[in-house]
């Protein structure tokens, strides 16, 4: 990858100080260790290399993950996708477990990156640049600054908005850094404002293929449009005021037709999308990794190594798909399981006849599943009494994830992959889009994002050419359809959990449930070679078929062995760490069972 968001090795001094790990001979006689400010702002190769330090802080990785607190949880052992073992699940949430607030001086959390990004706004303005210069790297800063807040806001409410650098030195200067917690309404306003500052001095489209991963204009407004329909969802608006549907309809509206006209859209390819490096029409945003060397930093994405089965690789085969999420793949007309007259659904052939997706997404017993360059290579996660046909590490569930698993490296290879994670996909704009249009009860417009999605899956048109979908829906029914689709579109993408979340259906989704896997073995009836026949017995007409109706069994079971699932609605706003009202004394707690004053919905 050729992108500058792949350096990583730069890093930058809490001062003005600058450390540049590969720099051009020309920059070799200047003092690196302390670089004047005036100096870095007043060269653009200088303040752009400032910026990728802002890029590699704040770029979510995998899952949409950071590195502190709850952004360091994998949301996919949240919900019912996969699984995990944690106080979120188990109901034992205390007031200082949500960290992401920040209770020490610490350049790494939240607002040590606020403060890096305010301090890089307020030198390039200092600066010397020519003013369009100056307006593309600020407005790419205003993105990480409301992408920061919006890391807060939507697990605390409303946070203190700080816009300017902060002296703290001497006690007169500390007081006046004790700010106190604007509401919910003023920081989604802030986050919106410098979103639609960002969008008015950035590109439809960078014209370089070196600046690919670049944010742009469609990027800015999407961002808006996903923080503006979290605004608007239950968790931010129980009284369903129908001015922040339309707020976060009209943001979703503009970032789909600003991304349309400059030549995004849905990839032709559900599952080849995720290997289109540069020009992916596809990617709204992105974190780029790679496996180079030389003058870049090799960064691997970890997600293809962790995921893919522990043997064909070095990871750990985490990531594991639940029964759960398996069932819920509607068929191949589009209608859920057992909700379909022409495809019945069996648990026995359950891959049968499925969404096109699920092939995409999940890896099964027996399908053919390439890995190591091994186009025909068949998985097996079978038991034969109590001894698995996996290798080493088997599968919990019975089931792995292969969505956007590099089908071409080797092992010794697996760990080195730099597929990009698109935190934001053009399928996202336009479920965004559907939901905060069916806020405003523009059921049409809502019909037709989900039409195209299904389209570009692969479902059946059917002779309506709905794609499976009913007709005639209310706008509940919708609101659920929309939420349906966001599960098998986005599945192991980190968004499940935060969609249940903000829509405040944690506990009547997950509540008092163990998620399930699956035990498939292999009966006596079954060949005495097997082992050696199967793939060829699975190749052939009906093949599969015939081996999971006349030797397999299945059963569930429960991969979580110690408890019922039991979220709190405390916790759709965690409480503040009480060292950090500690370090402020202006910032109250949040109210309700928190005990504090601080009411998140105003």
């Amino acid at each position: 990858m050729k992108s500058f968001l792949k350096y990583s090795a730069l890093t930058l001094a809490t001062g003005a100080a600058l450390a540049l790990g590969s720099c051009e001979k020309a920059l070799d006689k200047i003092n690196l260790g302390a670089t004047p400010g005036d100096l870095i702002y007043n060269d653009s190769t200088l303040a752009n290399l400032s910026l990728n330090y802002i890029y590699d802080q704040n770029l979510p990785l995998w899952f949409g993950m950071g590195g502190i607190g709850f952004s360091a949880v994998n949301p996919t052992g949240l919900s019912d996708e996969s699984y995990a073992d944690n106080a979120y699940l188990q109901g034992t949430v205390q007031p200082n477990d949500v960290t992401d607030f920040g209770t020490t001086l610490d350049k790494g959390n939240n607002y040590g990156k606020i403060r890096t990004i305010n301090m890089f706004i307020r030198d390039v303005r200092a600066g010397s640049l020519p003013a369009g210069t100056k307006n593309r790297l600020i407005a790419q800063a205003q993105f990480f600054r409301a992408w920061r807040y919006f890391d807060l806001v939507r697990l605390y409410g409303g946070v203190p908005l700080v816009m300017s650098p902060l002296n703290g030195v001497g006690s007169e200067a500390r007081d006046l850094t004790y700010l106190p917690r604007n509401t919910t309404t003023e920081t989604y306003a802030a986050i919106a404002a410098d979103l639609d500052s960002a969008a008015r001095a950035l590109p439809g489209k960078w014209a370089a293929s070196a600046d690919w991963g670049h944010i742009t204009k469609g990027a800015a407004l999407a961002f808006k449009g996903r923080a503006l329909l979290y605004a608007a969802s239950p968790q931010f608006n129980p009284g369903d005021d129908q001015a922040r549907w339309q707020a976060a309809y009209d943001a979703s509206l503009a970032a789909k037709n600003t991304l349309s006209a400059s030549g995004y859209a849905l990839h032709a390819s559900y599952d080849q999308m995720w290997f289109q490096e540069v020009n992916n029409p596809e990617a709204v945003m992105i974190t780029g990794f790679n496996t180079s060397s030389g003058d870049q930093t090799k960064k691997n994405n970890t997600y293809d190594n962790g995921t893919r089965p522990a043997y064909t690789g070095t990871g750990s085969g985490s990531n594991q798909p639940t029964w759960d999420l398996v069932q819920a793949y509607p068929m191949l007309d589009g209608k859920r399981p057992g909700q379909s007259t022409r495809y019945v659904y069996s648990q026995q052939l359950f891959y049968k006849n499925r969404d096109p997706r699920f092939d995409k997404t999940i890896a099964y017993n027996g399908c053919v599943w390439p890995l190591n360059g091994n186009t025909s290579y068949r998985l097996w996660t079978y038991y034969k009494g109590t001894a698995s046909a996996e290798p080493r590490n088997p599968s919990t569930t019975s089931f792995y994830t292969r969505k956007a698993i590099n089908p071409t490296v080797d092992v010794s290879s697996a760990v080195y992959v730099g597929t990009d994670w698109m935190e934001i996909r053009y399928a996202e704009v336009l479920l965004n889009l559907a939901e905060a249009a069916c806020g405003i009860n523009d059921l049409t417009t809502a019909f037709d994002q989900l039409k195209a999605i299904r389209k570009r899956a692969g479902i059946e048109a059917g002779t309506d050419g709905n794609y499976g979908l009913t007709t005639g829906m209310s706008r509940a029914q919708m609101f659920d359809a929309i939420l349906y689709e966001r599960q098998i579109e986005f599945a192991f993408e980190g968004k499940r959990f935060w969609d249940l979340r903000r829509w405040r259906k944690l506990e009547s989704t997950l509540n008092g449930k163990r998620r399930l896997g699956l035990t498939i073995t292999l009966t006596a009836t079954a060949p005495s070679d097997f082992a050696t026949t199967r793939d060829a017995l699975a190749a052939a007409p009906g093949g599969l078929d015939n081996i999971y109706t006349n030797y397999f069994t299945i059963a569930t079971k429960q991969v979580d062995t110690k408890y019922n699932i039991a979220y709190k609605p405390e916790y759709y706003f965690f409480a503040i760490p009480q060292q950090a009202i500690d370090n402020n004394p202006k910032v109250q707690q949040n109210n309700g069972v928190w005990g504090g004053a601080f009411d998140p919905l105003r």
